[in-house]
């Protein structure tokens, strides 16, 4: 069944288009890949997903619901996640805290004067911690993590309000093979365990092929193919996009 439907979606700054009528769905339980070269309009259709941005046209139906004309934040509360390609956590605080914050923000209502962010939700932070194979490390401060377990952090935090769908921009960005394989599996997980859809942009093609149960590619603001790994790797169109004629992708 489809979770997230993109109409006709066009997004102009002065006079560059970024985005030029993209259209495609995203089903529930499935990872799409968004890919494309460099300047491809990516980052502007995740911003304007997520609300950062309002599109010129189109339509966003999340679970028959407009997206289009809310805030970011009133996007998130009606489902939707996002993790960034440099991670935003507070290093000042520690882990669980990170995730303490972002259930607090869910609208459930002010945080007394004087009273610590410790006492709130710990026990519900420490569920989604464990889940990301964090709650070790919960009591450590952000700021000492290594780079992987940063990005884990971030998903608990992305978890906090229970996304129907999960925006992941360049999620295994910096990480060597083993983490960037390690991080995608545990996505995979997650989609499994909470029924949640996953839609990301990724360099990376090892992990692209590996990990995504379809693919679309856009180039010039413009999806140019649509499919599996397999259709994907071998199509001229996008090959040409990436490198010009004659060469294929290697992972």
């Amino acid at each position: 069944m489809s979770l997230l439907q993109v109409r006709n979606i066009s997004k102009t700054f002065g006079g560059v288009q970024a985005l030029r009528g993209v259209n495609f769905s995203l089903d529930e339980g499935q990872l799409l890949a968004l890919i494309g070269p460099n300047g491809a309009g990516k980052s502007t259709c995740f911003n304007v997903l997520n609300g950062q941005l309002r599109p010129d046209s189109g339509n966003i139906i999340l679970a028959g619901r407009e997206l289009v004309g809310l805030n970011a934040r009133q996007i998130w509360q009606h489902g939707v996640g996002r993790t960034f390609q440099v991670a935003a956590v507070y290093g000042s605080m520690t882990v669980v805290e990170n995730v303490q914050l972002a259930l607090l923000s869910k609208g459930r209502g002010l945080l007394p004067v004087r009273r610590s962010t410790s006492h709130y939700f710990r026990s519900e932070a420490l569920n989604l911690l464990e889940g990301v194979g964090m709650h070790i490390q919960a009591d450590r401060p952000a700021s000492i993590l290594a780079y992987g377990d940063v990005k884990r952090l971030e998903i608990a935090m992305a978890l906090a309000n229970k996304p129907k769908l999960l925006l992941m921009d360049e999620p295994t960005a910096g990480m060597a093979p083993k983490e960037r394989h390690e991080l995608m599996q545990l996505t995979c997980n997650l989609v499994k365990q909470r029924g949640m859809s996953v839609l990301f942009t990724e360099h990376s093609m090892d992990v692209v092929f590996s990990y995504a149960d379809r693919l679309i590619v856009l180039s010039g603001g413009t999806i140019i193919a649509a499919g599996d790994a397999q259709s994907i790797r071998n199509d001229p169109a996008v090959q040409e996009a990436y490198f010009g004629t004659g060469k294929t992708f290697e992972i």
